[in-house]
């Protein structure tokens, strides 16, 4: 049966939480029914105190988490709910499993709302459904990190959670597990219709399974949105580093015959957005994903290139297999400009450090990023 959409904003979970200290927290998102939210940022940007606020293991000074339409916390109204009272899964780092209990076991410690007569063929039903039959007698030092995981992950989902919190879940194991694992999760969450909140540093793996990604610092949520709008439109050029994103410089508004544009050292680019909402001579931040650069061809010119041409000196050449990383460096500035291209492409091209090139920038690429005051992001 399909849930109504009523139904499930009921049980979306949203979380808005202020203190100034000792962990300093301005913290706003959400995570709809059957949706997957990831929490990034970097070590210390209070990713794992948030999923244990939720989960009602620390309590902050101030702020609401409300989750299946009933109030977890509110530090204004002193309503607190116990962990156990809020149902929740929570898969930690290092699977927490308890050695002396072997899997089975370790998956009924999650089932005591069920009568005792029905806990253990619960669990059996629950490690099945994460393929792990044939193995429940095992204790957990004879399973690999991998098994140990899905065993984390049926004990979290016995309990018949409202919201699955996941910590880190996939670090401790090889790359190829974590890939399988990866994509057993993303086809287990096809069928619990709950929220699910993702701790990640892996941008890549946040990218593959969220459906939107919270970027956190120091405590602060910065920005919110699924996963393409985050890495090509970045709020900000804090949020634009934090995520990785390399192109991020700075310009001048100018008003020309042909209308507003953006001053870049010597040259005049051309925005296909946004320029109209700001006034001349404001200085403004401005980003280009990698893919809106387009290598001038020293065979076969291309319309594309009479679009924002500028020309760069290659100081950075990576060849990583079949993709070639170029870095141009200009005189007006300090950054670089980074793209990627085939090998094969760089090398027909003559590419080499040292060399003068000319690219284009597309129009319709560069994205601005205005000041404004910083805040949570909110929805």
């Amino acid at each position: 049966m399909v849930e109504s959409a009523s139904s499930q904003r009921q049980v979306r979970l949203t979380v808005s939480l202020q203190q100034a200290g000792p962990i300093p927290l301005a913290a706003e998102f959400y995570c709809e029914a059957g949706e997957l939210l990831a929490l990034v940022g970097p070590s210390g940007s209070g990713k794992t105190t948030l999923l244990r606020t939720i989960a009602g293991l620390y309590r902050p000074a101030q702020g609401v988490i409300r989750c299946a339409g009933e109030t977890w916390f509110d530090a204004e109204a002193g309503r607190s709910l116990r962990p156990q009272q809020r149902r929740v899964g929570l898969v930690f780092q290092d699977y927490a499993l308890f050695p002396h209990l072997d899997a089975r076991a370790n998956v009924m410690v999650a089932l005591d709302h069920l009568p005792a007569a029905e806990r253990g063929p619960a669990a059996e039903r629950w490690l099945t459904r994460v393929r792990l039959d044939g193995l429940t007698g095992r204790l957990p030092s004879e399973l690999s990190g991998g098994q140990r995981q899905r065993v984390a992950l049926a004990r979290a989902l016995a309990r018949e959670p409202r919201v699955l919190l996941l910590d880190e879940p996939f670090s401790a194991v090889d790359q190829v597990t974590r890939r399988r694992l990866q994509r057993e999760l993303a086809l287990l969450r096809e069928e619990i219709q709950i929220p699910i909140v993702l701790v990640t540093h892996d941008l890549d793996e946040a990218a593959a399974l969220a459906d939107r990604i919270c970027v956190l610092h120091a405590g602060r949520s910065l920005q919110q949105a699924p996963a393409e709008q985050l890495f090509r439109r970045p709020s900000s050029p804090e949020v634009a580093r934090l995520l990785d994103r390399h192109n991020v410089f700075t310009g001048t508004v100018v008003e020309g015959g042909g209308g507003r544009r953006l001053q870049w050292g010597p040259w005049c680019l051309e925005v296909a957005d946004g320029l109209a909402a700001l006034a001349p001579g404001q200085r403004v931040s401005w980003y280009l994903p990698p893919s809106e650069v387009v290598l001038h061809r020293r065979d076969r010119p291309s319309q594309g290139e009479r679009e924002n041409p500028i020309q760069g000196q290659v100081v950075e050449m990576a060849v990583l297999g079949g993709i070639t990383s170029v870095a141009l460096a200009f005189d007006h500035c300090e950054d670089t400009l980074r793209f990627e291209l085939p090998t094969h492409a760089a090398r027909r091209n003559g590419l080499a450090r040292g060399e003068t090139v000319g690219v284009s920038l597309l129009a319709a690429g560069i994205h601005l990023m205005p000041d404004r005051p910083s805040r949570p992001c909110r929805w």
